[in-house]
């Protein structure tokens, strides 16, 4: 049966490894401690955890944890780097310090579930830092993006000068009567019947003068018969 310091021993690789971003796999024997001291420091400043376990606990806590290919390099004297903040950062604060120091050796690393080689470390070490990276795509989806926003803008006035020029340019409709007017008759049919009303207006002025003319003579008639038999009861 383990004991329980080692069980807990155990338990604590398999957080860290849980919890990190990446995980680098450096030999550091030759290193003296006051260059690990240096090594410590250096990497916390890009927010991550250099520490030395004993491999045995080490390659237990990732066959637990399924990580079977980091088994080949936890063998011999290797430090575990955990990276917390930026996997580039950390990678890169590797790579330069082990130029300074030949004693230490990048051996690969642990990036999610994916095993990188120490070619692919020296790859993510030189990335852009993460925040230049996310300023950068920001900044290349902001200019389309403003582009875009300026011509939504310019469809609505562009949109409403093409109605009023096509308004402009369309015939003017023809104009109707109004409902309760009757419809002016053809120019023919007025002379037509302004010639028949003159017609009919001339016939009642003749008859009018010829009933005149006949009440006249019969008053004058009347008028006669009564003088002449004035003159025959005198006599």
């Amino acid at each position: 049966m383990p004991r329980p310091e080692k069980v807990q021993a155990v338990a604590d690789i398999k957080e860290r490894l849980q919890e990190a971003r990446a995980v680098f796999m450096a030999e550091y024997s030759g290193l003296s401690v006051k260059e690990q001291q240096a090594l410590r420091r250096a990497l916390r400043g890009a927010e991550s955890e250099f520490k030395v376990f004993k491999m045995t606990l080490a390659r237990l806590a990732a066959s637990e944890l399924g990580h079977d290919g980091m088994l080949d390099l936890l063998a011999g004297p290797t430090g575990l780097t955990f990276a917390k903040g930026d996997a580039a950062a950390t990678a890169k604060v590797l790579r330069d310090f082990s130029k300074d120091h030949a004693h230490l050796i990048i051996k690969g690393a642990l990036l999610g579930n994916e095993l990188l080689a120490p070619e692919r470390v020296a790859v993510l070490a030189d990335l852009e830092p993460r925040d230049v990276l996310l300023a950068r795509v920001a900044a290349a989806f902001k200019a389309p993006m403003a582009a875009m926003a300026g011509l939504m803008a310019a469809m609505p006035r562009n949109l409403a000068s093409m109605i009023k020029q096509l308004a402009d340019k369309a015939p003017a409709p023809a104009a109707e009567p109004p409902a309760d007017e009757p419809a002016s008759p053809p120019e023919g049919s007025a002379l037509v019947e302004t010639g028949a009303e003159a017609t009919s207006d001339e016939e009642s002025t003749a008859e009018t003068s010829a009933a005149a003319e006949e009440a006249a003579s019969d008053g004058e008639a009347t008028t006669t018969d009564e003088s002449t038999a004035d003159q025959a009861g005198e006599e």
